[in-house]
């Protein structure tokens, strides 16, 4: 069954802040295998013109992901989450991620498609600061598969 078009446009409360932390980040740099010193040294961040280390382009997709949760989770859309499968990912920075930045992510519904039977829905997630200042925003491309027919 097709989602309700009607939810495009739809957006979801602000996420609590997340605390990022320098040990986060040297983890997730190690995890993706980016030994830009950037990422775990300050000294060599500070060179830059950073004034902490700073995180991997990617780094903002654990907490992202996290807040689109409450698209998914929404039980008046209907998406079948056992179906989903992660189909795209975009981001545009406005700034680097900081270690010592909290981050809020702000999650709309840009488009709901169908295609073959496969409910498409793109989410866009606007991040900023504690100071309300916009660091990136990411856009998360879910696919909830066609379910099979008995």
């Amino acid at each position: 069954m097709a989602l309700d078009q009607s939810f495009v446009g739809r957006t979801y409360p602000p996420t609590p802040a997340y605390e990022v932390g320098r040990e986060k980040i040297r983890e997730f740099a190690e995890a993706v295998g980016d030994a830009n010193p950037a990422y775990v040294d300050p000294e060599a961040a500070r060179a830059l013109g950073h004034g902490d280390v700073i995180a991997p382009p990617t780094f903002v997709f654990s907490i992202t992901f996290k807040a689109a949760g409450q698209v998914v989770q929404d039980p008046l859309l209907g998406l079948d989450y056992s179906r989903v499968v992660h189909g795209d990912q975009k981001f545009v920075y406005a700034r680097p991620v900081r270690a010592g930045d909290r981050l809020t992510v702000t999650s709309t519904i840009e488009a709901i498609k169908s295609l073959a039977g496969n409910d498409i829905v793109d989410i866009r997630g606007e991040v900023h600061d504690e100071s309300g200042e916009h660091v990136v925003t990411a856009w998360t491309k879910l696919v909830a598969r066609a379910a099979e027919e008995a």
